[in-house]
Protein backbone atom coordinates (compact mmCIF):
# COMPACT_ATOMS: atom_id res chain seq x y z
CA UNK A 1 0.00 0.00 0.00
CA UNK A 2 2.03 2.76 -1.40
CA UNK A 3 1.58 5.38 -3.32
CA UNK A 4 2.57 5.80 -7.42
CA UNK A 5 2.23 9.36 -7.23
CA UNK A 6 4.11 10.31 -9.57
CA UNK A 7 3.75 14.17 -11.02
CA UNK A 8 1.11 17.10 -11.18
CA UNK A 9 -0.48 18.07 -14.21
CA UNK A 10 -2.25 21.34 -15.36
CA UNK A 11 -5.71 20.24 -16.64
CA UNK A 12 -5.98 23.19 -19.21
CA UNK A 13 -2.03 23.37 -20.62
CA UNK A 14 0.49 21.17 -20.81
CA UNK A 15 2.53 22.00 -18.32
CA UNK A 16 4.04 19.22 -15.68
CA UNK A 17 5.27 19.87 -12.46
CA UNK A 18 7.18 18.10 -10.13
CA UNK A 19 4.87 16.09 -6.74
CA UNK A 20 7.92 16.85 -4.34
CA UNK A 21 7.14 20.01 -3.31
CA UNK A 22 3.97 22.94 -2.46
CA UNK A 23 1.93 23.69 -5.33
CA UNK A 24 -0.77 25.38 -6.18
CA UNK A 25 -2.29 26.27 -9.69
CA UNK A 26 -0.73 25.51 -12.69
CA UNK A 27 2.14 28.60 -12.93
CA UNK A 28 1.65 28.94 -16.63
CA UNK A 29 -2.37 29.76 -16.50
CA UNK A 30 -3.59 29.36 -13.09
CA UNK A 31 -6.30 26.63 -13.87
CA UNK A 32 -6.22 23.51 -11.71
CA UNK A 33 -3.57 21.30 -11.66
CA UNK A 34 -4.21 17.26 -10.95
CA UNK A 35 -2.31 14.81 -9.12
CA UNK A 36 -1.13 12.14 -11.38
CA UNK A 37 -0.13 8.35 -10.55
CA UNK A 38 1.82 5.15 -12.53
CA UNK A 39 -1.40 3.60 -12.79
CA UNK A 40 0.09 0.43 -14.16
CA UNK A 41 2.39 0.03 -11.10
CA UNK A 42 -0.49 1.05 -8.79
CA UNK A 43 -2.41 -2.02 -10.70
CA UNK A 44 -0.21 -4.15 -9.60
CA UNK A 45 -1.18 -4.12 -5.64
CA UNK A 46 -4.55 -2.62 -5.67
CA UNK A 47 -6.08 -5.28 -6.81
CA UNK A 48 -10.14 -6.28 -6.22
CA UNK A 49 -8.67 -9.32 -4.18
CA UNK A 50 -6.32 -7.56 -1.75
CA UNK A 51 -9.01 -4.91 -1.49
CA UNK A 52 -11.09 -7.48 0.39
CA UNK A 53 -8.77 -7.78 2.93
CA UNK A 54 -8.14 -3.74 3.41
CA UNK A 55 -10.02 -1.83 6.16
CA UNK A 56 -13.24 0.14 5.13
CA UNK A 57 -12.33 3.88 4.86
CA UNK A 58 -10.46 6.05 2.84
CA UNK A 59 -6.81 5.35 2.91
CA UNK A 60 -7.89 1.58 1.43
CA UNK A 61 -6.70 3.41 -1.73
CA UNK A 62 -3.33 4.35 -1.06
CA UNK A 63 -2.07 3.47 -4.55
CA UNK A 64 -3.77 6.51 -5.94
CA UNK A 65 -3.58 8.98 -3.15
CA UNK A 66 -0.96 11.45 -3.00
CA UNK A 67 0.14 11.40 0.61
CA UNK A 68 4.33 9.02 0.19
CA UNK A 69 4.92 8.33 3.66
CA UNK A 70 2.46 6.46 5.63
CA UNK A 71 3.47 8.59 8.95
CA UNK A 72 2.33 11.49 7.31
CA UNK A 73 -1.18 10.46 7.33
CA UNK A 74 -3.36 12.72 8.76
CA UNK A 75 -6.77 10.55 9.99
CA UNK A 76 -9.53 11.01 12.40
CA UNK A 77 -11.46 7.81 10.84
CA UNK A 78 -12.49 9.53 7.64
CA UNK A 79 -14.50 7.92 4.67
CA UNK A 80 -16.34 4.48 4.66
CA UNK A 81 -19.67 5.95 4.59
CA UNK A 82 -22.89 3.65 4.45
CA UNK A 83 -24.77 3.62 0.93
CA UNK A 84 -28.11 3.01 2.19
CA UNK A 85 -30.81 1.78 0.06
CA UNK A 86 -33.75 4.04 0.36
CA UNK A 87 -37.24 1.92 -0.44
CA UNK A 88 -39.63 4.42 1.45
CA UNK A 89 -38.02 7.45 -0.51
CA UNK A 90 -37.62 5.21 -3.53
CA UNK A 91 -41.45 4.48 -3.74
CA UNK A 92 -41.97 8.10 -3.34
CA UNK A 93 -40.32 9.49 -5.95
CA UNK A 94 -40.96 6.47 -8.40
CA UNK A 95 -37.64 5.10 -8.58
CA UNK A 96 -36.56 1.11 -7.29
CA UNK A 97 -33.20 1.64 -6.92
CA UNK A 98 -32.59 4.46 -4.94
CA UNK A 99 -29.38 4.81 -2.70
CA UNK A 100 -27.91 7.39 -0.72
CA UNK A 101 -25.03 8.10 0.70
CA UNK A 102 -24.22 9.05 3.62
CA UNK A 103 -21.36 11.32 4.17
CA UNK A 104 -22.92 12.85 6.84
CA UNK A 105 -21.24 10.36 9.59
CA UNK A 106 -17.76 11.48 8.33
CA UNK A 107 -15.33 13.07 11.07
CA UNK A 108 -17.16 16.56 11.18
CA UNK A 109 -20.06 15.93 9.87
CA UNK A 110 -19.39 16.31 6.22
CA UNK A 111 -17.97 15.11 3.21
CA UNK A 112 -15.26 17.64 3.53
CA UNK A 113 -13.41 15.70 6.10
CA UNK A 114 -12.04 13.47 3.34
CA UNK A 115 -10.48 16.54 1.26
CA UNK A 116 -9.11 18.11 4.09
CA UNK A 117 -7.62 15.20 5.34
CA UNK A 118 -6.19 14.41 2.20
CA UNK A 119 -5.05 18.46 1.62
CA UNK A 120 -3.54 18.80 5.35
CA UNK A 121 -1.59 15.30 5.14
CA UNK A 122 -0.12 16.48 1.92
CA UNK A 123 0.76 19.83 3.18
CA UNK A 124 2.14 18.19 6.49
CA UNK A 125 4.33 15.97 3.97
CA UNK A 126 5.45 18.73 1.90
CA UNK A 127 6.47 21.63 4.66
CA UNK A 128 3.78 23.75 5.23
CA UNK A 129 3.67 25.69 8.87
CA UNK A 130 0.64 27.06 8.61
CA UNK A 131 -2.92 26.82 6.86
CA UNK A 132 -5.52 29.40 5.45
CA UNK A 133 -8.90 28.35 4.23
CA UNK A 134 -12.03 30.31 2.77
CA UNK A 135 -14.82 28.43 3.98
CA UNK A 136 -18.71 28.61 4.30
CA UNK A 137 -18.50 26.25 6.88
CA UNK A 138 -18.05 22.66 7.26
CA UNK A 139 -14.39 22.82 5.03
CA UNK A 140 -13.45 25.23 7.52
CA UNK A 141 -14.25 23.13 10.38
CA UNK A 142 -12.83 20.02 8.51
CA UNK A 143 -9.49 22.15 7.69
CA UNK A 144 -9.42 23.41 11.76
CA UNK A 145 -9.82 19.45 12.76
CA UNK A 146 -7.14 18.30 10.58
CA UNK A 147 -5.22 20.71 11.18
CA UNK A 148 -5.14 20.05 15.21
CA UNK A 149 -5.29 16.74 14.94
CA UNK A 150 -1.50 17.18 12.61
CA UNK A 151 -0.45 20.28 14.83
CA UNK A 152 -0.18 22.91 12.62
CA UNK A 153 -1.57 26.55 13.43
CA UNK A 154 -4.89 26.89 11.04
CA UNK A 155 -6.73 30.16 9.86
CA UNK A 156 -10.23 30.16 8.98
CA UNK A 157 -12.22 33.17 7.33
CA UNK A 158 -15.94 32.66 7.01
CA UNK A 159 -18.57 34.95 5.81
CA UNK A 160 -20.15 36.69 8.81
CA UNK A 161 -23.26 34.40 8.88
CA UNK A 162 -21.85 31.45 8.24
CA UNK A 163 -23.51 28.97 10.32
CA UNK A 164 -22.97 29.14 14.43
CA UNK A 165 -22.67 25.87 14.52
CA UNK A 166 -19.18 25.87 12.14
CA UNK A 167 -17.60 28.89 13.96
CA UNK A 168 -18.06 26.95 17.30
CA UNK A 169 -16.47 23.73 15.86
CA UNK A 170 -13.45 26.25 14.22
CA UNK A 171 -13.23 27.51 17.35
CA UNK A 172 -13.01 24.30 19.37
CA UNK A 173 -10.29 23.10 17.29
CA UNK A 174 -8.06 26.17 17.92
CA UNK A 175 -8.40 27.66 14.78
CA UNK A 176 -8.10 31.43 14.35
CA UNK A 177 -11.35 32.78 13.04
CA UNK A 178 -12.26 35.64 11.12
CA UNK A 179 -15.72 36.79 9.88
CA UNK A 180 -15.83 38.78 6.64
CA UNK A 181 -18.00 40.85 5.24
CA UNK A 182 -19.08 38.80 2.58
CA UNK A 183 -19.81 36.02 0.41
CA UNK A 184 -17.13 32.67 0.36
CA UNK A 185 -15.33 34.34 -3.03
CA UNK A 186 -14.50 37.45 -0.62
CA UNK A 187 -13.20 35.22 2.23
CA UNK A 188 -11.44 33.84 -0.54
CA UNK A 189 -9.36 37.23 -1.49
CA UNK A 190 -8.52 37.62 2.04
CA UNK A 191 -7.16 34.20 2.56
CA UNK A 192 -4.73 34.96 -0.76
CA UNK A 193 -3.73 38.34 0.91
CA UNK A 194 -2.97 36.07 4.34
CA UNK A 195 -0.95 33.54 2.76
CA UNK A 196 0.84 35.60 0.31
CA UNK A 197 1.78 38.06 3.53
CA UNK A 198 2.60 35.51 6.31
CA UNK A 199 3.99 32.00 4.36
CA UNK A 200 0.51 30.60 5.61
CA UNK A 201 -0.17 27.97 2.79
CA UNK A 202 -3.63 27.93 1.00
CA UNK A 203 -5.96 25.04 1.21
CA UNK A 204 -8.99 26.70 -1.22
CA UNK A 205 -11.37 24.86 -3.79
CA UNK A 206 -8.94 23.10 -6.08
CA UNK A 207 -6.29 25.58 -5.85
CA UNK A 208 -3.76 23.23 -4.77
CA UNK A 209 -3.98 19.93 -5.91
CA UNK A 210 -4.99 17.46 -2.97
CA UNK A 211 -8.22 17.89 -1.96
CA UNK A 212 -9.72 16.99 -5.11
CA UNK A 213 -7.63 13.61 -4.21
CA UNK A 214 -9.63 12.90 -1.23
CA UNK A 215 -12.81 14.29 -2.50
CA UNK A 216 -11.96 11.19 -5.40
CA UNK A 217 -12.42 8.71 -2.63
CA UNK A 218 -16.09 9.40 -3.00
CA UNK A 219 -15.98 7.54 -6.38
CA UNK A 220 -13.33 4.86 -5.57
CA UNK A 221 -15.71 4.16 -2.49
CA UNK A 222 -18.77 3.59 -4.70
CA UNK A 223 -18.11 1.90 -7.40
CA UNK A 224 -16.03 -0.43 -4.44
CA UNK A 225 -19.20 -0.58 -2.70
CA UNK A 226 -21.32 -1.81 -5.68
CA UNK A 227 -18.92 -4.66 -6.22
CA UNK A 228 -16.44 -2.70 -9.17
CA UNK A 229 -19.15 -0.96 -11.12
CA UNK A 230 -20.96 2.66 -11.49
CA UNK A 231 -24.61 3.12 -11.34
CA UNK A 232 -26.76 4.85 -13.77
CA UNK A 233 -27.01 8.52 -12.09
CA UNK A 234 -25.20 10.44 -9.30
CA UNK A 235 -27.09 13.56 -8.09
CA UNK A 236 -24.55 15.69 -6.39
CA UNK A 237 -25.52 19.09 -4.92
CA UNK A 238 -23.06 21.35 -6.21
CA UNK A 239 -21.03 24.59 -4.39
CA UNK A 240 -17.15 24.72 -5.19
CA UNK A 241 -17.96 21.11 -7.17
CA UNK A 242 -14.81 19.45 -6.27
CA UNK A 243 -16.61 16.54 -5.33
CA UNK A 244 -17.61 16.16 -8.88
CA UNK A 245 -14.63 16.75 -10.13
CA UNK A 246 -12.61 14.66 -8.07
CA UNK A 247 -15.49 11.38 -8.91
CA UNK A 248 -14.87 11.83 -12.26
CA UNK A 249 -11.21 11.34 -12.43
CA UNK A 250 -11.40 8.63 -10.33
CA UNK A 251 -13.82 6.78 -12.76
CA UNK A 252 -10.89 7.60 -15.41
CA UNK A 253 -8.10 5.52 -13.13
CA UNK A 254 -10.15 3.11 -11.85
CA UNK A 255 -10.78 2.86 -15.92
CA UNK A 256 -7.25 2.95 -16.61
CA UNK A 257 -6.50 0.05 -14.03
CA UNK A 258 -8.88 -2.44 -15.50
CA UNK A 259 -11.41 -2.34 -12.34
CA UNK A 260 -14.02 -0.98 -14.17
CA UNK A 261 -15.13 -0.55 -17.68
CA UNK A 262 -16.10 2.56 -19.66
CA UNK A 263 -19.26 3.14 -18.63
CA UNK A 264 -20.32 6.09 -16.99
CA UNK A 265 -22.89 7.65 -14.21
CA UNK A 266 -24.87 10.78 -15.53
CA UNK A 267 -23.75 13.12 -12.94
CA UNK A 268 -26.31 15.43 -12.02
CA UNK A 269 -25.35 19.10 -10.63
CA UNK A 270 -27.79 20.55 -8.22
CA UNK A 271 -28.06 24.21 -7.40
CA UNK A 272 -30.36 26.90 -5.67
CA UNK A 273 -32.23 29.20 -7.27
CA UNK A 274 -30.88 32.03 -5.21
CA UNK A 275 -27.11 30.37 -6.77
CA UNK A 276 -26.80 28.87 -9.76
CA UNK A 277 -23.36 29.87 -11.81
CA UNK A 278 -22.74 26.01 -13.11
CA UNK A 279 -26.86 25.89 -13.90
CA UNK A 280 -26.88 28.66 -16.00
CA UNK A 281 -23.58 28.17 -17.99
CA UNK A 282 -24.29 24.29 -18.59
CA UNK A 283 -27.88 25.91 -20.14
CA UNK A 284 -26.35 28.40 -21.90
CA UNK A 285 -23.52 26.12 -23.67
CA UNK A 286 -20.82 28.10 -22.04
CA UNK A 287 -17.35 26.30 -20.84
CA UNK A 288 -16.88 28.50 -18.18
CA UNK A 289 -19.11 29.86 -15.46
CA UNK A 290 -19.65 33.93 -14.68
CA UNK A 291 -20.19 34.54 -11.07
CA UNK A 292 -23.13 35.19 -10.07
CA UNK A 293 -24.31 37.96 -8.55
CA UNK A 294 -26.28 39.04 -4.85
CA UNK A 295 -25.69 35.27 -4.00
CA UNK A 296 -28.36 33.73 -1.76
CA UNK A 297 -29.36 30.39 0.21
CA UNK A 298 -30.18 28.92 3.46
CA UNK A 299 -27.84 26.06 1.93
CA UNK A 300 -24.97 27.91 3.12
CA UNK A 301 -22.30 25.45 1.16
CA UNK A 302 -24.21 26.24 -2.24
CA UNK A 303 -23.42 29.85 -1.96
CA UNK A 304 -20.71 29.84 -3.88
CA UNK A 305 -20.97 32.29 -6.89
CA UNK A 306 -17.47 31.44 -8.64
CA UNK A 307 -15.75 28.22 -9.00
CA UNK A 308 -12.27 27.54 -10.12
CA UNK A 309 -13.05 24.02 -11.46
CA UNK A 310 -15.82 25.19 -13.21
CA UNK A 311 -14.80 24.24 -16.89
CA UNK A 312 -14.00 20.43 -15.22
CA UNK A 313 -17.78 20.32 -13.78
CA UNK A 314 -19.11 21.33 -17.05
CA UNK A 315 -17.25 18.64 -18.57
CA UNK A 316 -17.88 16.12 -16.68
CA UNK A 317 -21.88 16.88 -16.78
CA UNK A 318 -21.63 17.10 -20.32
CA UNK A 319 -19.47 14.11 -20.84
CA UNK A 320 -21.50 11.85 -19.31
CA UNK A 321 -24.91 13.30 -20.72
CA UNK A 322 -26.00 14.44 -16.92
CA UNK A 323 -27.63 17.55 -16.44
CA UNK A 324 -28.03 20.25 -13.92
CA UNK A 325 -30.99 22.08 -12.17
CA UNK A 326 -32.12 24.54 -9.47
CA UNK A 327 -34.08 23.95 -6.63
CA UNK A 328 -35.69 26.80 -4.20
CA UNK A 329 -34.69 27.33 -0.90
CA UNK A 330 -38.46 26.09 0.47
CA UNK A 331 -38.01 22.98 -2.07
CA UNK A 332 -34.36 21.90 -0.74
CA UNK A 333 -36.10 21.91 2.75
CA UNK A 334 -38.23 20.15 1.70
CA UNK A 335 -35.58 17.26 0.68
CA UNK A 336 -34.47 17.34 4.10
CA UNK A 337 -37.85 16.48 5.96
CA UNK A 338 -38.05 13.90 3.48
CA UNK A 339 -35.17 12.34 3.73
CA UNK A 340 -35.92 12.24 7.76
CA UNK A 341 -39.14 11.32 7.98
CA UNK A 342 -38.79 8.62 5.66
CA UNK A 343 -35.70 7.28 6.00
CA UNK A 344 -34.41 8.32 8.95
CA UNK A 345 -31.42 10.19 7.51
CA UNK A 346 -30.72 13.83 8.79
CA UNK A 347 -29.01 15.53 6.20
CA UNK A 348 -27.82 18.89 5.95
CA UNK A 349 -29.53 21.73 3.09
CA UNK A 350 -27.28 20.66 0.97
CA UNK A 351 -27.90 17.28 0.74
CA UNK A 352 -31.67 18.16 0.61
CA UNK A 353 -30.91 19.84 -2.46
CA UNK A 354 -30.17 16.66 -3.77
CA UNK A 355 -32.99 14.97 -2.76
CA UNK A 356 -35.65 17.06 -4.17
CA UNK A 357 -33.66 17.61 -7.12
CA UNK A 358 -34.32 13.65 -7.80
CA UNK A 359 -37.94 13.85 -6.90
CA UNK A 360 -38.36 16.81 -9.87
CA UNK A 361 -35.94 14.90 -12.41
CA UNK A 362 -37.94 11.52 -11.99
CA UNK A 363 -41.37 13.59 -12.13
CA UNK A 364 -39.71 15.29 -15.75
CA UNK A 365 -38.71 12.15 -16.92
CA UNK A 366 -35.38 12.60 -16.97
CA UNK A 367 -34.80 9.45 -14.59
CA UNK A 368 -36.90 6.43 -14.65
CA UNK A 369 -38.08 3.97 -12.63
CA UNK A 370 -35.75 1.46 -13.41
CA UNK A 371 -32.37 3.83 -13.50
CA UNK A 372 -30.20 3.34 -10.23
CA UNK A 373 -29.77 6.41 -8.88
CA UNK A 374 -27.23 7.85 -6.00
CA UNK A 375 -27.61 10.77 -3.44
CA UNK A 376 -24.78 12.22 -1.80
CA UNK A 377 -25.94 13.68 1.30
CA UNK A 378 -22.74 15.74 1.68
CA UNK A 379 -23.56 16.58 5.60
CA UNK A 380 -25.55 16.17 8.80
CA UNK A 381 -28.53 17.98 9.41
CA UNK A 382 -27.18 18.36 13.09
CA UNK A 383 -25.13 22.03 12.33
CA UNK A 384 -28.45 23.16 10.60
CA UNK A 385 -31.09 22.91 13.37
CA UNK A 386 -31.94 26.64 13.57
CA UNK A 387 -33.27 26.15 9.99
CA UNK A 388 -35.73 23.04 11.38
CA UNK A 389 -36.36 23.13 14.80
CA UNK A 390 -40.13 23.97 15.77
CA UNK A 391 -42.28 25.07 18.51
CA UNK A 392 -43.20 22.65 20.35
CA UNK A 393 -46.16 22.32 22.95
CA UNK A 394 -45.43 21.82 26.42
CA UNK A 395 -48.56 20.28 28.47
CA UNK A 396 -49.03 19.79 31.95
CA UNK A 397 -47.79 16.07 32.93
CA UNK A 398 -50.86 16.46 35.89
CA UNK A 399 -53.50 17.29 33.93
CA UNK A 400 -56.81 15.73 34.62
CA UNK A 401 -56.97 14.86 30.78
CA UNK A 402 -53.67 14.03 29.79
CA UNK A 403 -54.41 11.15 26.44
CA UNK A 404 -56.76 13.94 24.99
CA UNK A 405 -53.88 16.73 25.70
CA UNK A 406 -51.48 14.13 23.81
CA UNK A 407 -53.67 13.67 21.07
CA UNK A 408 -54.04 16.94 20.33
CA UNK A 409 -50.26 17.94 20.52
CA UNK A 410 -49.66 15.47 18.00
CA UNK A 411 -51.96 16.28 15.59
CA UNK A 412 -50.70 20.16 15.69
Amino acid sequence: MYSSLSHLACTACTATLPADRLATTCPACGKVLYARYDLEQASQTMTTTALTERPWGMWRYAEILPVVDVANRVTLGEGGTPLLATPRLGSTFGIDRLLVKDEGLNPTGSFKARGLAMAVSRAKELGAEALVIPSAGNAGAAMAAYAARAGLPAHVLMPADAPEATKAECHAYGAHVTLVDGLINDAGRVARQLADAFGWFDVSTLKEPYRAEGKKTLGLELADQLGWRVPDAIVYPTGGGTGIVGMWKAFDELESMGLIGSDRPRMIVVQPEGCAPIVRAFEQGETHAAAWQDASTVAAGLRVPVAIGDYLILEAIRASGGTAITVSDADLMEGVRLAATLEGIFASPEAGAAVIATQRLRESGYLTRHDEVVIFSTGSGLKHTDLIAPSLPVIDPDSDNLPETIRHSAQC
